[in-house]
């Protein structure tokens, strides 16, 4: 936890520091660290609503409005480390290459973080339910076309 806050706080005061629009990394690693450090914390709220959205757990609308608020800010933070220059990690050269297709995964990815935070805000479970289930798939289409195994 301490290792993830930690990182949080790298995260948001290295975009601080450079600008959300356009981070400047020094070395192509740098940037590869600070997007992996994103979306391990990313990935770490997303998880923890996860067995709500399974039922495997009790749905408690508070916890999930809490997530889904710090998953929208986490959700902005790795896209600018995926500037030119900065190949390499678990992202595969299509991003590159196909920037076109890149961005329309991360508009759709926003859009539904987006919709997930609408339905969290709902206080409904089965609103949740959908928006959680939509935008894991985007998590996952783009996973599937950007990201090695």
């Amino acid at each position: 936890m301490k290792k993830s806050l930690s990182l949080v706080v790298l995260a948001c005061s290295s975009l601080l520091a450079a600008g959300a629009a356009n981070a400047q990394f020094q070395k192509p690693e740098e940037a590869i660290e600070y997007r992996q450090a994103a979306k391990l914390l990313l990935g770490s709220h997303f998880g923890r609503m996860a067995p709500v959205a399974r039922g495997q757990a009790e749905y408690d609308a508070e916890s999930i409005k809490s997530n889904v608020e710090i998953v929208k800010v986490l959700a902005a933070l790795p896209w600018p480390a995926f500037a030119p220059g900065t190949e390499g990690g678990n992202a595969k050269p299509e991003i590159w290459s196909n920037a076109k297709g890149f961005e329309d995964e991360r508009t759709n990815f926003r859009t539904q973080i987006e919709a997930l935070s609408v339905a969290a805000n709902s206080g409904e479970l089965d609103k949740f339910k959908a928006a959680f289930g939509k935008a894991g798939q985007s998590c996952r289409s783009c996973h599937d076309a950007y990201r090695k195994d």
